[in-house]
């Protein structure tokens, strides 16, 4: 959700300076590249960008072909094809052996629903989302572009395509795997393809302890657009000069701060305060939210003891919660300094978030990104 966030800022100083504007949008990618379907970038007339659709590669070739886009005011797809000598020609050179689409949506500030605007909207909510992207695999065919179809999973979808009545039914296929998809359709011979993006809320971040060592926690999380929660039972530490880059700050008892802060599948905590009754207060009331990550800092010794103490409190954790507790927090990666454990805790908290063990990509057998299905 941060280049969500990057690209309405920088649309709102567009419109503010009277700069028109083009979106550009990776909407399919066949073998490799350094961006996934979804990934955004926000053109300005003047040049600037925010956002990026690669590792630096495509961004200058992507610049001209936006300005094109403004120029003439209508959605454009460009295809690179890292394999080809066309593609290293004019410096893609991305060593990625891949076949990226990009498409260009002049942002129409005259509409309603212009892309902008919908992605403001998913600003507004803590709730997962579907967005389409509407493009055509034919060269004169017409692009419609970003199209908000689910605000809410639980709620009904918005908007399909009546000529294409099957799209509901991938739709729903993304809302119950929780996966982005690529449908392709066909409609009077006219080849049409959509990418529907499952986005997920920002991470918020609650970090119970206003210690110097959980500073590098909070600025680390900072780069990542998160959402950060301070808290601690001294007034004097939880203090806007000492956590510049938080967005909340706490104190009071364990049990009460609790009783203020939304806690959703996509709410996360670390427990460092260096107070063991007031960790211990926390965790015994988290074990039971929807939170899927608590952090404790400290040794296995003060895991132990804790599950101990409220194993004799009659508060016997389950496997299930016991799994979400992550003591020592952080992934193994040799940290002693306080900013070293930060990036360890943030990048433990990531890979618990996305599914994935926090080992080295180089024994991974598998590809680093899971493909997007692409449905016929």
């Amino acid at each position: 959700m941060k280049e969500i966030k990057d690209i309405v800022l920088a649309a709102r100083e567009a419109v503010s300076e009277n700069n028109a504007m083009a979106l550009a949008t990776v909407v399919k990618v066949e073998g490799s590249s350094y961006r996934r379907p979804g990934a955004r970038m926000l053109v300005t007339e003047d040049g600037r960008m925010t956002g990026a659709i690669s590792g630096g590669c495509l961004e200058g070739d992507a610049l001209k072909k936006a300005l094109l886009a403004i120029h003439q005011r209508k959605n454009r797809l460009v295809t690179y094809d890292t394999n080809t000598a066309e593609g290293s020609a004019i410096g893609l050179q991305l060593g990625c052996n891949g076949i990226v689409h990009i498409l260009f949506e002049y942002i129409d500030l005259q509409r309603t629903d212009h892309p902008i605007i919908l992605l403001e909207s998913l600003l507004q909510q803590r709730h997962e989302a579907l967005l389409a992207t509407c493009f055509s695999s034919d060269r004169q065919g017409e692009h419609e572009g970003t199209q908000l179809l689910v605000k809410d999973l639980t709620a009904e979808i918005q908007s399909v395509d009546t000529q294409f009545p099957e799209l509901k039914e991938y739709i729903n296929l993304a809302r119950t795997n929780r996966q982005s998809v690529l449908a392709s359709l066909t409609r009077a011979g006219e080849n049409k393809e959509v990418l529907i993006q499952y986005l997920a809320p920002t991470t918020h971040l609650v970090l119970a302890g206003a210690g110097n060592d959980a500073q590098p926690v909070v600025e680390t999380a900072s780069l990542l657009g998160w959402e950060i929660t301070v808290l601690d039972g001294r007034v004097g530490h939880a203090t806007a000069g000492r956590f510049p880059r938080a967005h909340r700050l706490m104190t009071g008892p364990a049990e009460e701060v609790l009783k203020n802060i939304a806690i959703d599948p996509w709410t996360v905590f670390v427990l460092m305060t260096h107070n063991y009754r007031y960790d211990l207060s926390l965790l015994k009331e988290l074990v039971h939210s929807p939170t899927p990550y608590i952090g404790l800092l400290g040794p296995k010794t003060k895991l132990l003891r804790m599950f101990a103490d409220l194993r004799q409190d009659g508060a016997e954790l389950t496997p299930a919660q016991q799994h979400i507790v992550h003591g020592p927090v952080g992934l193994d990666i040799g940290a002693e300094t306080s900013d070293e454990i930060a990036l360890a805790i943030i990048a433990e908290i990531k890979a618990v978030l996305n599914g994935r063990p926090g080992g080295s990509l180089k024994f991974l057998q598998t590809k680093i990104h899971a493909e997007n299905p692409l449905i016929p």
